[in-house]
């Protein structure tokens, strides 16, 4: 095998097992979204798995449940969309700005 091969295969072993660590860590990255002032908030992880939400009473009517269902979802997807852009920024670092799909 020529030196250069081997750096480059030195070099892609070294980012996979970093990229093996930022999925690790990914579960012990959150981020937190709030919507309707507040009255429901969401926190996500880094694996993309709600870790707590919370609704206080004076978001619940029952006559409006769509719009308790909009907060909610609104709350979620601000999160996920946080934490999933945290988790890109640091995929770049590891990935020196390469686009690898699938990756997050």
């Amino acid at each position: 095998m020529s030196k250069g091969l081997a750096q480059i295969m030195k070099q892609a072993q070294m980012m996979q097992q970093k990229m093996a660590k930022l999925q690790e860590e990914a579960t012990q990255k959150t981020a937190e979204a709030t919507a309707g002032g507040g009255v429901v908030s969401a926190m996500v992880n880094g694996k993309n798995q709600i870790v707590s939400l919370t609704i206080k009473k004076e978001a619940v009517d029952p006559e409006d449940v769509e719009m308790l269902q909009d907060l909610v979802m609104a709350a979620v997807n601000e999160a996920l969309a946080k934490v999933q852009a945290e988790m890109a920024e640091q995929m770049s670092k590891v990935t020196g700005g390469l686009s690898i799909p699938g990756l997050f």
